[in-house]
């Protein structure tokens, strides 16, 4: 990628409840046709988390009351058409009011952690949301060509975020 590289940053949760984790296929939009957690970009004014609290909101229909930070992860790849590093900040909700409704952007959906579609969700997802869903932290790099083909990844688990 070039130097004129737009910046994101953006959020990501995942409902957990027992051995089950609330993925939501995303029905238009950037990632359209794949399996992922609720979020996206922060508007201004908002602090990371309460990004994080209206989009649940607004894609899925609940309000996080309980989540912890598990990852934070960048993502190098085209974004409508521009080069584009998003910073995104990931988060498991394990408490929250409403129940999960379809919106016009994402339909939710419970899985089994054994049975989560990772053929059906973003290339990256299979080298690090495991490690998320078995309680590891993790900071990540990944990195797509200009055809969305996952070209490189790093991760490192961590203790904590600050």
């Amino acid at each position: 990628m070039n130097q004129d590289v737009k910046l994101l940053t953006t959020t990501l949760v995942f409902l957990r409840r027992d051995d089950e984790v609330l993925l939501a296929m995303k029905k238009r939009g950037h990632g359209e046709g794949h399996w992922n957690g609720a979020g996206g970009k922060i508007d201004p004014g908002e602090t990371i988390e309460q990004a994080m609290v209206r989009e649940c909101q607004e894609e899925i229909g609940v309000t996080p009351t309980a989540w912890e930070q598990i990852g934070e992860a960048d993502f190098y790849q085209l974004h409508r058409g521009e080069p584009c590093k998003n910073t995104v900040h990931v988060y498991i909700c394990t408490g929250w009011t409403g129940e999960p409704v379809e919106s016009e952007e994402m339909a939710p959906q419970w899985f089994k952690l054994a049975d989560v579609p990772y053929d059906r969700m973003w290339p990256d997802s299979i080298h690090w949301l495991p490690q998320l869903f078995a309680g590891q932290k993790i900071r990540g790099s990944f990195r797509y060509n200009d055809d969305n083909v996952l070209q490189t990844h790093e991760i490192t688990e961590v203790a904590e975020f600050a």
